[in-house]
């Protein structure tokens, strides 16, 4: 009897205990179903979460007025995204992609990123590209192939199809996929550095993709943003190109990076953005002029896009942080005046070019004398940046280079161009007065061993009627009165000699004297200042420098820097990050009275050329004539290059503007091209002279 009693006991323990957990597991149901069902479905859904990048637009760049010179234009880009790309394990599969992408992109004639050193030629053998001197290195390194300097192009090819599996492919069909992985293994394929296989795709063609993403997996199509010049040909010596980094620009951005973020002051925020400022290896930069220049204001900073990814493979995207588009870069240059100034100087170089020479090139430079703001920039021959890749080889191979910024980075004897300086010069020091005079009997006997000559024979001559009939001898003389060191000392003061200050690379030019002479093996002897005080000797002036340095003369005395950005607007114009209303370099300390007399001697020559009597204003210039040599068909064939510096108006300076032609025989000859440059500027209307383009009144 007892024995029942305890195992009813024992059951009725039994059945409670499991009555109780099951209300338990009820409860515990209840509260995961209803009362967390949205935590717990979140958790069930949020299977996996990635974060890509979303790239900022460029800043635009603008001339003076607001005329757009650079903008941006939304392109589809066929993107490998490594966090869905199969892996090295998966090479097969790999390769299946790649090749059939590749396929697809040239059956569809479009342009791939084939950036492999190696081209199959028409016999079936392999060679190395040309002028792919650094891509061949890297790619025989340890880091990619690991063979020895010597190994040929086959060798490479042989060590790529090993390396990657590419046994079972025609030649060609494997140097495509060969290409890819080269890259990919080039730019440190991640989820951080992606790798583009196209940069500008048809919407045909990456809705095709888009249809076939099971196949293409980790093949994206990002809509981004591509540079377009509005008009290519406008200053693109100045306004430069973008291009994808190279290996050492990268390393120097990925350097600078570093040495930002290792800032222990820095807050969450900062660094956030900073890394999202970050170079990956397959971005865009400027390459040269202000597209590079200013870099930092035109780079924006990429947004973040979060891809959630579901328990039954369902995405779903969301912007989690917001690009912010670069800077708003605004110009000093006038559009609408440097398509004159170009357009005139290329009909007046051609007028003048001589077939059988030297062929006739040059450059001109329009500046604010006020500010040192440049309003028009030109050299000739140029080019057109909308097609500078795809005509780069012809034009890096033309003899008249006209990939070669001219106006800051040529540099020329400047001949009788820089007697306005020495008169000022001579002024200042007291060797000459405003009515002494010097007698010009054509040839100059203060040396014995030497003699120097003038074009004229002038007579007794003063300084003003010496700059008017550009007087040799009236210059040997004030020249040699003043020597080298003080006749330098106010050169330098003017500028001759030293860069103009322009955001984008110039030369310095020389400023002859007994220094540069010693320092490069040679002696200073007397005769050479003289010869210094014409323009002549070891004097090499930029055209840039010298409409600055005239510039100073036109304003006074004051210096500027030259510069060719007015301001810098965020993307929404709501703030000014830079504006420029002219930086004073230095002072000269010329007198009022000595600049006048200089200005007046510049005034007689301008009144008396005949290309500047239809002008709505007085002109003040200088002239200048330089031999040049150049090697033509094995030959030294000599030749003179024409300058011109002057100013306008001539009795209340506002602009100034220097041209130099290589081998036009004349600075005199300049003068119908100068008149026609002044007349693109100013405008009569009604007898009074007004700016054409209202210049600098736009956007404060």
């Amino acid at each position: 009897m007892d024995n029942k009693k305890q195992i009813r006991r024992r059951i009725l323990i039994f059945t409670v205990s499991v009555l109780f957990l099951f209300s338990l597991f009820a409860v515990d149901l209840f509260r995961i179903q209803i009362v967390n069902a949205a935590d717990y479905s979140t958790q069930r859904v949020a299977l996996s979460e990635t974060k890509s990048t979303i790239a900022a637009s460029r800043g635009e760049i603008l001339d003076c007025n607001g005329t757009p010179l650079v903008t941006n234009e939304q392109i589809n880009s066929v993107v490998l995204n490594a966090s869905y790309f199969p892996s090295t394990k998966e090479q097969d599969k790999r390769n299946e992609i790649i090749l059939s992408l590749i396929n697809l992109l040239e059956s569809e004639g479009t342009a791939w990123n084939d950036n492999l050193p190696l081209v199959l030629n028409s016999d079936g053998s392999v060679s190395f590209k040309e002028n792919a001197d650094k891509d061949i290195t890297y790619l025989k390194s340890k880091d990619v192939l690991y063979l020895n300097s010597y190994a040929t192009a086959q060798n490479c090819f042989d060590e790529l199809v090993e390396k990657f599996s590419l046994g079972d492919y025609s030649a060609a069909d494997a140097l495509k996929i060969a290409s890819v992985c080269y890259s990919l293994k080039k730019i440190s394929f991640s989820a951080a550095n992606p790798f583009t296989v196209a940069d500008s795709v048809s919407p045909t063609l990456a809705a095709k993709i888009k249809e076939n993403s099971s196949f293409y997996r980790g093949v994206d199509i990002n809509v981004t943003t591509a540079r377009h010049y509005t008009d290519g040909t406008i200053a693109p010596h100045i306004i430069g190109i973008t291009g994808k980094l190279n290996e050492s620009e990268y390393k120097d951005r990925t350097d600078a990076y570093k040495a930002e973020s290792a800032d222990q002051n820095l807050t969450t925020e900062q660094k956030t953005t900073l890394s999202l400022r970050a170079y990956a290896m397959d971005d865009t930069i400027g390459k040269f002029g202000l597209e590079s220049a200013m870099e930092d204001y035109l780079r924006g900073t990429n947004g973040i896009m979060t891809t959630t990814t579901a328990s039954d493979g369902t995405k779903t995207s969301e912007i989690t942080r917001e690009p912010v588009d670069g800077d708003t870069v605004i110009l000093t240059l006038d559009s609408v005046l440097q398509k004159k100034v170009q357009d005139s100087l290329a009909a007046f170089v051609e007028r003048y070019r001589d077939k059988d020479a030297i062929p006739a090139v040059g450059s001109a430079v329009v500046m604010d004398v006020n500010t040192g703001a440049v309003l028009a920039c030109a050299t000739y021959p140029s080019y057109d940046l909308n097609t500078y890749y795809q005509n780069y080889e012809a034009l890096s191979k033309d003899k008249s280079s006209p990939l070669w910024n001219r106006a800051l980075m040529s540099t020329y004897e400047p001949g009788s161009t820089m007697k306005p300086a020495i008169a000022a010069a001579g002024l200042e020091e007291g060797v000459i007065t405003e009515t002494s005079k010097f007698y010009c009997s054509h040839i100059y006997r203060q040396f014995t061993d030497t003699t120097f000559k003038c074009l004229g024979s002038h007579g007794w001559i003063d300084v003003k009627n010496a700059l008017n009939q550009s007087c040799n001898i009236y210059f040997y003389e004030t020249g040699r009165l003043l020597g080298i060191n003080r006749m330098n000392d106010y050169c330098t003061r003017f500028g001759l000699g030293q860069k103009t200050g322009v955001e984008i690379n110039e030369s310095s030019g020389v400023l002859a004297g007994i220094a540069y002479r010693e320092a490069h093996g040679g002696t200073w002897y007397p005769g050479d200042t003289v010869q210094a005080a014409i323009g002549q000797s070891d004097n090499l002036f930029t055209p840039i420098q010298l409409c600055s340095y005239v510039s100073t003369i036109a304003n006074g005395g004051t210096r500027y820097r030259a510069h060719f950005v007015k301001s810098v607007k965020s993307s929404d114009y709501s703030e000014t990050l830079l504006s420029n209303d002219g930086v004073v370099l230095n002072e000269t300390g010329v007198s009022q009275n000595s600049i006048r007399i200089v200005k007046e001697g510049m005034g007689m020559l301008g009144a008396r050329l005949p290309a500047f009597k239809s002008l709505p204003v007085k002109v003040a210039a200088k002239t200048g004539t330089a031999e040049s040599k150049a090697k033509v068909s094995g030959k030294i064939v000599t030749g003179l290059n024409g300058f011109m510096i002057s100013f306008a108006p001539a009795d209340d300076p506002q602009i100034a503007v220097c041209v130099a032609i290589e081998n036009l025989n004349s600075g005199s000859a300049t003068a119908s091209l100068v008149a026609e440059i002044y007349k693109a500027y100013f405008e009569t209307d009604g007898g009074s002279v007004n700016t054409a383009q209202g210049y600098g009144s736009l956007l404060g």
